[in-house]
């Protein structure tokens, strides 16, 4: 079968919509099809329109947007890539290789080379001063991609000047002037150009992109046929700008090969002269034509009279590439092949359409009204008019909050056309800035819930999400590292480090406990640390001092130290083996350490990091094995790159590490985007794609449009060409591009005020632009709320609304929160907040009893109900509520510090404290026959506490363990004082069982002793049992004894309990069996309900009101409402427990619930009325 003509050239179209433009490259498509598995080339700036043409090439031929059925067979290519594919078909690929050493990658090298031979040379000085004090080379390499990246802009926007400096020309020409020498501060630039070229062999410099293309334009000069390597037809769509070096590159190529240029033109009109530098662009012909009535030649006095603002403001970019086509545009050559079409016209401009204020505004830019055009064209914007809206927040996560929100009511609004989430785009200027925002909003509900939404981030930067990025970076910064407890273990929880080292997800728990408990904190081994300018030999708190006492304590258990190793003995059974792949992993990291500390030449680098990704990770799915292929990949480019440049000096770990990441995060067409959910991502250029509803956040003065700091030698800053790229207007076009694109609504939303005072922030000044000319071009139906607020202001409060700091504020909770009220959230978690605070405002809802979330539940099930012990319950007294959360509901609040498990002890903390006096207590009790040998014990158990380094190092451990041995061997002694007074021991006694609902309590009371008039039972606690002063007592440090003393009365009857503390004793007279056994039934009734609701109950504030009401005091709840609360000087017990916190956060909460005083005289009262009696009686007795 014949290969089908296609007729080459040159060939533009513009339109004014990207779905005209696309159903033109479908019909083009089918009217002048390719040949059998000949692949279609199209250039495209971005993913996301290569998938969205895809997409539509993919559709069906008799769907309501009609394709080819088939998306097969295409190549979707950025445009530089195909220019140097052309070059290299054209003038051979033997004198083109497959990429040029003036690229900015390999040119970086080779100026990491030459810079330090440079700078020494006259002319230079700019540049000397500012590698001066580099002694790490992070600045050279700075330095060098800077430069690399500016001499790879001048090859393509300023060709001729390194054709001028080549020839030893310092100077700068221009368009229509005559050249600029240089300045002498400016002229190192061509002496740097000049000294790259010497330094290249004559093969490599004719191979810049200035050079290649000089020679490439002569080549096709003289060809007589198309290269077989480049395709028959060309197709170019959704560009907005290209340099004219790449049109130049491409129009050389129509004499052979079918070239069309699909172009996004906002305007039917010609446009050129609304716009700054005009003068440059005096085309040779013009595609559009001027608008009727307009001047050929606009006077800056009367641009206002012709130009539509918002096209004047932002076009710059747009126009020029216009501009830039018309140069190589010819239409009478092309026009009957697209004539033929459907369309039956050159370009596809059509009218948006006047139903809506969006629209309206897009028509006038395609028309070029100007303003006073405007006011004319259109009616007053209706009342009903959403299709643009500003929302004003105080912070980014506010922002998503309310877009969430705002979509929701849009999903749900069964008065307008269905919307999905597939037709909705979010962009920010940064996504990786509000990427944990839209996980945290987004992602918080499931895909079950009416309210989830599904949505997708594209152009995120993998080193902050892929995981063998997060590890691997983490690794290489291990010279400078701590190598702290947490930072290995969070190592682990990468897969594929931890599938490498043979360990479970499971294991993690069980090696975080051990090296807690064997003492680890920071630090490898004492080298590691002796290099983070520490003394040698400090080994205490290291892995390997850990690792040593786990396998001591594995190997002897809990015997004596071994060459000053302490054993810890808590690794056996099977769980030992875990030992193996711990030790491997320190072994390798303490390789790994050894080789990234020092520098070395970019092939040893390259060695080095091979082994490093081989023995620290092993990939288990796709994803994983791509990442670390890629890296593999980007390294081998690198040593590849400085071999080419003849770098060998030897680097250091910064320059390498920061490079290798960097090119993991340099995107490509393969980015997922248009994956049928909502899509956030970040304004880039030529990423306006039509969307139903396009939302712009971030919109914030300062951070859009975009202004990236100038490069203080860019010699093209002050020599404007058209063309040029600029960052700032970029970001103008793209929001031009983003009006444009928008087919129903437009969303703007920036942080309008400040989360700290309130204060009114700017929005960006393109936002401040739009909202000007909609102020001044139309005005808003019907009369106005205020007769003293002008028309302008009116519009702009109609289409703009204010949202409230917080997610839970009341505004949003006016009626039933739907839709049809300004401010809504389907945040329904925040509804039964409201209510109930409203209530509480309007003294319907009492707090803490009525509160929505106090409501009881129902008795739990069998399963969690059952027996009790007497810990149980004492624990239950000291803090009620939280034996709710954590018994009934399995929450826990209590939040680890996670600092402290980093940091070597240099004190010792309370908690710690008291488990070494019981520890210490406990091995004088068990371990020693008699007083006599308690010094020599707790020298031995003070000398295995440091080697285990529970205590601080040096003077500092040995002071904190005097003080330790000192408390605890008076704690010992009097309480073996009283052991000795009461030497007869009596056998054990059992409380027959108590029930309560579903629970039981069962106790059987040890260490019954009698002192021949009365049974005693002696216990101890380390605890204080007083404060500082030695009058007041701690109550929860005393409820222990209390349920013991219960339980031996209600077993025994007529049982003393004596409980000493570190400081003080308390003894409790007998009760009658009866008597206890009602106290020990009240507790446990207390903890059946308790076990339903948190009990409003707190041991502290119950003991403070007791004694007010004993006291007589003219207001108890004031002051047990102080004791909770705490004051400016002394937190309440609120402050200290995170439970009553979470329950009653307020002491009203707590004290208006009448239960409160209740369950305060029932469980509290008896042991308050024993302690009120004691120091009565020591009072009577003289002693305080």
């Amino acid at each position: 079968m014949a290969t089908p003509a296609l007729q080459p050239g040159f060939m533009v179209v513009h339109g004014n919509r990207l779905e005209d433009l696309r159903a033109l490259i479908v019909e083009w498509m089918q009217a002048y099809p390719p040949a059998p598995l000949e692949t279609e080339t199209v250039l495209v700036q971005s993913n996301g329109m290569a998938q969205w043409l895809s997409h539509a090439l993919a559709a069906h031929p008799e769907s309501e947007e009609p394709g080819c059925g088939i998306a097969a067979g295409l190549s979707m290519q950025l445009p530089a890539r195909f220019t140097w594919t052309a070059y290299r078909e054209v003038l051979g690929h033997e004198a083109v290789p497959p990429e040029s050493p003036f690229d900015k990658r390999p040119l970086t090298w080779r100026l990491m080379r030459l810079l330090p031979e440079l700078i020494d040379e006259p002319g230079f000085e700019p540049l000397r001063g500012f590698l001066a004090r580099d002694d790490d080379r992070r600045k050279r390499h700075q330095l060098a991609e800077r430069l690399a990246d500016l001499l790879d802009q001048y090859q393509v926007y300023r060709a001729d000047w390194l054709v001028d400096w080549a020839q030893g020309h310092d100077q700068c020409a221009g368009p229509g002037r005559a050249p600029r020498p240089l300045d002498a501060r400016e002229r190192w630039q061509p002496r740097l150009w000049r000294a790259l070229l010497a330094d290249m062999d004559e093969a490599e410099r004719g191979l810049s992109r200035a050079a290649i293309h000089a020679r490439y334009r002569e080549a096709v000069r003289e060809l007589d046929r198309r290269p077989a390597g480049l395709p028959r037809r060309l197709i170019v769509f959704g560009i907005s700008s290209l340099p004219h070096q790449v049109l130049e590159a491409l129009e050389a190529l129509a004499d052979f090969t079918q070239i069309l240029v699909c172009v996004h033109n906002p305007c039917e009109h010609y446009w050129a002269d609304i716009v700054a530098d005009k003068d440059l662009l005096r085309a040779r012909r013009r595609r559009q034509s001027p608008k009727p009535g307009m001047p050929e030649r606009l006077d800056d006095s009367e641009l206002h009279n012709h130009a539509q603002p918002l096209l004047a403001a932002w076009g710059k970019q747009g126009r020029d590439y216009i501009r830039l086509l018309d140069e190589h545009d010819d239409p009478a050559h092309y026009r009957h092949l697209i004539e033929s079409l459907s369309w039956q016209r050159i370009d596809l401009f059509r009218p948006h359409g006047g139903d809506c204020l969006l629209h309206q505004l897009q028509d006038d830019i395609r028309e070029l009204r100007p303003l006073a055009e405007t006011r004319a064209a259109w009616p007053p914007v209706a009342a009903d008019d959403a299709s643009i809206q500003f929302h004003i927040a105080h912070s980014p996560q506010r922002e998503v909050e309310i877009l969430h929100d705002r979509l929701l009511g849009r999903f749900n609004d069964a008065s307008r056309p269905t919307l999905r989430p597939r037709d909705v785009i979010v962009m920010v200027p940064d996504i990786d800035r509000y990427a944990p925002h839209i996980q945290a909003v987004f992602g918080q509900t499931e895909p079950g819930d009416p309210r989830h939404i599904p949505y997708t981030l594209s152009d995120q930067g993998r080193r902050g999400r892929d995981t063998v990025l997060i590890a691997l970076e983490q690794l290489l910064h291990l010279p400078e590292s701590r190598c702290a407890v947490s930072e290995l273990l969070d190592l682990l929880d990468v897969p594929a480090l931890r599938r490498r080292f043979g360990l479970e997800e499971g294991d993690l728990q069980r090696l975080h406990r051990w090296a807690e408990g064997a003492g680890v904190r920071w630090g490898l081994d004492a080298e590691q640390r002796a290099h983070l300018d520490l003394p040698a030999g400090l080994t205490l708190h290291t892995w390997r001092f850990g690792l040593r006492r786990m396998l001591l304590g594995y190997a002897v258990g809990s015997g004596e130290a071994w060459h000053g190793v302490e054993p810890y003995d808590e690794v056996g059974g099977l769980d030992a083996a875990l030992l193996g792949p711990l030790e491997q992993l320190l072994a390798t990291l303490e390789a790994a350490w050894a080789r990234l500390r020092e520098a070395h030449a970019p092939a040893v680098w390259g060695e080095h990091l091979r082994w490093l990704l081989a023995a620290c990770f092993e990939p288990g799915n796709e994803e994983e094995a791509l990442t670390l292929e890629r890296l593999q990949q980007t390294l081998e480019q690198w040593t590849a790159d400085c071999e080419a440049a003849a770098l060998d000096e030897p680097l250091p770990l910064n320059v390498v590490r920061e490079h290798w990441l960097a090119g993991m995060d340099e995107g490509g067409l393969s980015q997922r985007f248009l994956a049928g959910a909502v899509n956030f991502c970040t304004l880039m250029p030529m990423r306006a794609i039509p969307f139903r509803l396009i939302c712009l956040l971030g919109m914030n003065d300062g951070d859009y449009p975009r202004s990236p700091t100038p490069l203080d030698f860019d010699l093209m800053a002050d020599d404007y060409r058209p063309g040029d790229r600029s960052r700032r207007e970029d970001d103008r076009y793209l929001f031009l591009e983003a009006l444009l694109s928008a087919r129903e609504q437009l969303y703007i939303s920036w942080v309008g005020r400040s989360v700290r005072d309130n204060e009114p922030q700017p929005p960006s000044v393109l936002v401040g632009q739009l909202r000007d000319h909609l102020a001044a071009g139309w005005r808003l139906a019907g009369p106005v709320d205020e007769p003293s607020t002008p028309e302008t202001a009116a519009l702009l409060e109609h289409l703009t609304l204010a949202h409230p700091l917080q997610p839970f504020s009341p505004v949003h909770f006016p009626v039933a929160g739907g839709p049809g009220a300004r401010h809504f959230t389907y945040a329904r978690e925040w509804r039964a907040v409201q209510a109930a605070a409203a209530g509480a405002e309007e003294g319907e809802v009492r707090p803490g009893i009525d509160r929505p979330d106090n409501e009881p539940l129902p008795p739990p099930d069998p399963d969690q109900a059952g027996v009790l012990a007497p810990g149980t319950l004492a624990r239950f007294l000291q803090r009620p509520v939280r034996a709710f959360f954590e018994r009934r509901l399995s929450v826990h609040f209590d939040e680890d510090e996670a600092a402290s498990e980093d940091l070597e002890p240099f004190t010792v903390d309370g908690l710690t404290r008291w488990q070494l006096r019981e520890r210490l207590v406990q091995a004088g009790l068990t371990r020693a026959e008699g007083p006599e040998q308690w010094p020599v014990l707790m020298a031995s158990e003070t000398a295995r506490l440091q080697r285990s380094g529970v205590l601080p190092v040096g003077a500092a451990g040995t002071l904190e363990g005097e003080r330790l041995v000192g408390e605890a061997t008076g704690l010992l002694t009097r309480y073996h004082e009283r052991l000795q007074a009461c030497p007869e021991t009596l056998p054990p006694a059992v409380l027959a069982p108590l029930s309560h609902a579903t629970w039981t309590l069962e106790a059987q009371v040890e260490g019954l002793r009698s002192d021949g008039r009365s049974r005693r039972q002696l216990g101890y606690t380390v605890s204080r049992l007083k404060d500082s002063k030695g009058k007041a007592w701690y109550p929860s440090k005393l409820l222990p004894a209390w349920v013991d003393h219960l339980i031996a009365n209600a077993a025994a009857g007529g049982v003393t309990t004596e409980w000493i503390g570190l400081d003080a004793s308390l003894t409790l007279p007998p009760i009658d069996r009866a008597g206890a056994i009602d106290h020990l039934q009240r507790i446990l009734a207390a903890w059946d309900e308790g076990q339903r609701r948190p009990l409003p109950l707190a041991c502290q504030t119950a003991f403070a009101w007791l004694q007010a009401v004993a006291e007589d005091k003219s207001d108890p709840l004031e002051i047990a409402s102080s004791a909770y609360a705490g004051d400016d000087h002394q937190p309440g017990e609120v402050g200290y427990d995170p439970y009553l916190r979470r329950a009653y956060p307020h002491a009203e909460w707590l004290l208006a619930d009448p239960a409160f005083a209740h369950w305060a005289e029932r469980l509290y009262g008896p042991l308050w009325q024993a302690v009120k009696a004691q120091d009565e009686a020591e009072k009577a007795g003289g002693r305080v």
